[in-house]
């Protein structure tokens, strides 16, 4: 609804758009002490972008340090949030991290891990079989346990910060499309329902990004992925659940492409949630086209569960469909506009992104508010793309 539909003052000292993970949580952090407006095009809560779902996994083993270090901050915050919002929205689980020990991924992700002093155990494939027997690890392939992961509930967590966003003072405007952004001091953004106005302009908008970038003039080097999202009926149930301690998994593989990874069953009675970390180019607005064949991400998966996971039936009982937004590194977009410095952008968080909402929304909340950092952007920087952003302008 819009903000003068309730007669309200349509002046704010910020404005953020897109309302998932990432654009909640930077509205949150804001409205503490800023009159904040939060957009979205669609009506809340919806499914057509890439926060929504039951769960996402959350870890600190990653194979560039400086997302562990983000993550130290990032459960620390996940924890303030279930006690502002009196709601549980992390299980721990234990994250089993599979592949060779001489896969460089591998050995990078271990190496945090230690580096870090994170709880973990190692695993030879036969020492992994007697610990979870229902896990066929080939014999020349090794494991580490990450102790510290588990399941964030993904739903229910972004509810909840847009929930708190409102009881900081904040308003959102869903239902409304942006269909012009005015650079300038102020800022201006025409919706269709409103025009609205503010010191500073926060776009984490996911996979309408380059879209919503062209009314400034300015395209990222992103591309958008619909991924496969796919359950798997347990032959026992019970066999992965989250009740039996089943931890979740990641599969770093010699032989694929992008990773497997895996969430014990929870969201759906005896179904297993195991999805590739990749997908097909599509338009975001054209996600939910059925295809006529199984892609052949489904038959990677297939695949793989018939050797390593024997215990779920290797045809998926259900099938749903998530976006990525993926930068060519992997690495997320969080720096200032080139021309305009009080347009803040969030963007490419390739498929990894929303356990690290948290400290990204801070991140660019400082950004917008003209603060130093908390943590070294260069990773983060537009300009590692090699581009000559001002001719694009």
């Amino acid at each position: 609804m819009a903000a003068q539909g309730n007669g309200m003052d349509n002046n704010f000292d910020t404005i953020v758009i897109g309302a998932g993970i990432q654009g909640s949580y930077t509205a949150y952090h804001l409205a503490r002490n800023n009159k904040t407006l939060l957009i979205d095009q669609f009506i809340l809560p919806h499914s057509r972008g890439s926060s929504h779902g039951q769960t996402r996994i959350i870890r600190k083993s990653y194979s560039k340090p400086y997302y562990t270090e983000m993550m130290t901050e990032c459960f620390q915050l996940w924890k303030q949030l279930e006690a502002e919002a009196n709601v549980e929205l992390f299980r721990q689980t234990g994250l089993l991290v599979l592949g060779k020990e001489g896969n460089p991924e591998f050995q990078a992700m271990k190496s945090t891990l230690v580096n870090n002093q994170i709880p973990m155990e190692s695993f030879t494939s036969e020492e992994l079989s007697r610990r979870f027997p229902a896990v066929n690890l080939p014999k020349e392939e090794s494991a580490v346990l990450d102790k510290s992961a588990g399941i964030l509930y993904a739903d229910r967590a972004l509810k909840s910060v847009q929930d708190l966003f409102r009881r900081f003072g904040g308003t959102i405007c869903d239902g409304e499309k942006v269909v012009d952004i005015q650079p300038g001091s102020p800022v201006t953004v025409t919706t269709t329902a409103g025009i609205y106005r503010a010191k500073s302009l926060v776009i984490t908008a996911g996979p309408w990004s380059n879209k919503l970038l062209n009314l400034v003039g300015l395209q990222l080097p992103l591309k958008t992925l619909r991924i496969v999202v796919c359950y798997w009926k347990e032959k026992v149930l019970g066999t992965y659940g989250i009740q039996k301690g089943h931890p979740c998994f990641i599969k770093i593989s010699d032989s694929i492409e992008h990773h497997i990874y895996g969430l014990p069953s929870n969201e759906y009675p005896g179904l297993m949630k195991v999805c590739y970390h990749s997908g097909s180019d599509a338009d975001p607005d054209e996600r939910d086209i059925v295809l006529q064949q199984p892609s052949q991400d489904v038959n990677i998966l297939s695949t793989f569960l018939s050797k390593e996971f024997p215990g779920v039936d290797p045809k998926p009982a259900i099938v749903e469909y998530c976006m990525y937004t993926v930068t060519p590194d992997s690495d997320f977009i969080l720096d200032y506009h080139p021309e305009h410095s009080n347009i803040i952008i969030g963007a490419g968080f390739s498929g990894h992104g929303f356990k690290l909402a948290p400290v990204v929304g801070k991140i660019l909340c400082e950004l917008s508010l003209g603060k130093r950092p908390s943590y070294n952007l260069s990773p983060f920087k537009m300009h590692r793309f090699g581009l000559n952003l001002k001719s694009l302008l």
